[in-house]
Formats: structure tokens, C-alpha cells, sequence
């Protein structure tokens, strides 16, 4: 694996070549690359001795454990104030002593029968068209809505269940809470947006409105070079929008019954919902809000801090993602 990093340059490959040649999940891309440099600097991938530090207390790691089983859902951060403990005390007895994971509230889409085939197909081809074309990936345009609401209530990106076995949580919504939805659009390179929504409701005229007036515009001078993706929702196959996505970007737009298929129920391989939705929500619900024109400022503020290295380990994501779903079938790959 040391030889492939340095050959390859790259992680994903390196997963990859693994799985093709042994049939199964290979080592994680951080271990890997903690590998690489293990052997790089010391000539070996055997643990080096440690540095004498002493070890966490047993009485320390019980009163951990106690915390956590009163309350599960606790932050690190306040059990780490309330035990008067360094937070990273308090992660490494939860992750190392206990063996306790970070479950998320998860919101899904049932797959249907008939969706299996369609994501590991759209994943097969999108890996085809990236050994043709070496930029294929880097040129799409990904794009997404999401609602924010000023509660912040629902925001299933900081939820976490500390435990040894899913929960599988739910939180309520607070319906009556202001609300809006905003559209943006992710490159491997530049992010467009965020674009807030006036209206309370986005149909096809409102969709198509904001990629005349807004989106398009700002791909001036690589348009033509451009591969536009959205999901399938109502708004997004509008016939007028299909036709003037047709006309803008011919067959180079990836959706609902476009020139590149999108399979449907499909939120684990498109980089808005697995990466920046999430980033965003964190930074923008750490504290409460307190009204509409601060939301949108904290938005703004969160996607501005989005720095290119972001970008480009989320392209890698990306295809790390369609290759386990070339490799499991379709199956629903989680949302970290």
C-alpha cells in the first residue's frame, strides 16, 4: 500500500486497486496515509514507542461512561465542562476506553425495489466517463436547496447519540419556527452562492427564475466547459426548465430525465448534502439565532470559510462514494 501511495498520489485509487484485487472494504484513507508517512520517515508501519504520557484513570473513564449512559445525546464539549476533563479526554475515553460511536439523526429516503440498479449504474458510468475524461468530475456543477429554519431545531448535522448501537433518533420539527430555503451550487473549484429564496414555496417557475436571473450568469466564461447537476425534485423537472437546461447546457446536464440520468433517493453521493449542508448548519446553529437577517448572515459567513482544500477533499469523497456504490450495488452509503 506504502508503494501504490507513492506511485499513485492518491488515496482513492489506492482503495480502489484494493478492493478490485481482494474483494473487500480496504483500510481507511487516513489510515493509509498515516501508513505512508509512518514508513517514510521511520522505514517501517510498526507502532513506534510511545511517548511515556500517562494513561487515562479507570476512575476518570467511569465517570465518563456514567455521564454518557445518563444521557447519551451529551456534546463532548459539555461533558467535558461538567467532569472538568479536556475535551480531548473525554473523546479519546468515549472512542479508545469505551468504544462508543457518534450516531447522527439520519434522514432518508426509502430506497424503492427498482432504485438499486439505477444509482450503481449511474455510478458505473460516471467512473467510465472519469477514465475518458480526466476533468469530467472537476467540471459538474452540483446544486441543491435546503430549508434553515431560525430554531434550528431540527439540524440533524449536530445531533449526536453517543452509544455502542445505533438508536436510530428522531427529533421533531418545529413548524411554526421563520424559515426560507436556500439554493447553492458546489465546483471542484469555486462555490456559487448561497442564493435565498423570497418565496415560501419553489416551483418550477421561482427554480428557473433563479438560474436565469442568478446561477447561469455567474458561469460567464465557463459555461461551455460546465456540467450542471440537480436532483429530481418537482421544481427541477419542470418542462420549461428542462428545456432551457437543454438549451444552456446541451447534454451536459445530469437530473431527472436529463442526458445524464440522476437516480432517484440519492442524497449520499451528491457533495451538498453529505459535505456543505451539513459544514454550514454546524457553524451557523452553534449558538441560537436569534432572527431571520442573522441566519442568513451566519450562512453567508459559513459558506465564505469554505477554502479550496475543502473542495478538493470533498471531490475526492465524491468518488470514493461512487465507487462503493459500483461495488455494493446502490446501497444507501451514510451521510458523515
Amino acid at each position: 500500500m506504502c508503494i501504490l501511495v507513492h506511485r499513485k498520489k492518491s488515496d482513492t485509487q489506492v482503495q480502489r486497486n484494493f478492493r478490485t484485487k481482494y474483494a473487500r472494504e480496504p483500510p481507511s484513507r487516513p489510515t493509509i496515509r498515516e501508513w505512508h508517512k509512518k514508513f517514510m520517515e521511520t522505514g517501517s508501519v510498526l507502532q513506534q514507542k510511545g511517548s511515556g504520557r500517562p494513561s487515562t484513570s479507570a476512575g476518570d473513564i467511569e465517570r465518563v461512561r456514567e455521564a454518557f449512559v445518563r444521557s447519551p445525546g451529551k456534546s463532548i464539549r459539555t461533558a467535558a465542562r461538567q467532569l472538568e476533563l479536556p475535551r480531548s479526554t473525554v473523546h479519546k475515553v468515549l472512542h479508545k476506553n469505551l468504544r462508543l460511536c457518534a450516531y447522527k439523526v439520519q434522514l432518508l429516503q426509502a430506497l424503492q425495489p427498482s432504485d438499486g440498479p439505477r444509482p450503481k449504474a449511474f455510478a458505473t458510468d460516471m467512473l467510465a466517463r472519469m477514465d475518458v475524461e480526466e476533468d469530467f468530475l472537476g467540471r459538474i456543477l452540483f446544486t441543491d436547496e435546503a430549508m434553515f429554519h431560525v430554531s434550528g431545531l431540527l439540524n440533524r448535522h449536530n445531533v449526536r447519540i453517543w452509544g455502542s448501537e445505533n438508536p436510530h433518533a428522531s427529533r421533531a420539527l418545529v413548524r411554526d419556527s421563520p424559515k426560507f430555503y436556500v439554493w447553492c451550487g458546489l465546483m471542484s473549484t469555486r462555490i456559487i452562492g448561497p442564493f435565498f429564496f423570497a418565496e415560501k414555496t419553489i416551483t418550477a417557475n421561482v427554480y428557473l427564475d433563479m438560474l436565469t436571473e442568478f446561477a447561469v450568469p455567474q458561469l460567464d466564461g465557463i459555461q461551455h466547459h460546465v456540467i450542471l447537476q440537480q436532483d429530481g425534485a418537482p421544481p427541477h423537472w419542470g418542462m420549461a426548465v428542462r428545456a432551457y437546461l437543454n438549451e444552456q447546457f446541451p447534454d451536459r446536464w445530469i437530473g431527472r430525465d436529463g442526458p445524464i440520468p440522476w437516480p432517484s433517493r440519492s442524497p449520499d453521493i451528491t457533495p451538498l448534502d453529505f459535505f456543505l449542508w451539513g459544514y454550514v448548519k454546524d457553524r451557523v446553529y452553534h449558538t441560537n439565532v436569534p432572527n431571520i437577517d442573522e441566519l442568513k448572515r451566519r450562512i453567508v459567513q459559513a459558506v465564505a470559510s469554505i477554502d479550496a482544500g475543502l473542495l478538493e477533499r470533498t471531490w475526492k469523497e465524491i468518488e470514493y462514494r461512487l465507487d462503493v456504490l459500483r461495488a455494493t450495488n446502490g446501497a444507501h452509503i451514510e451521510i458523515y
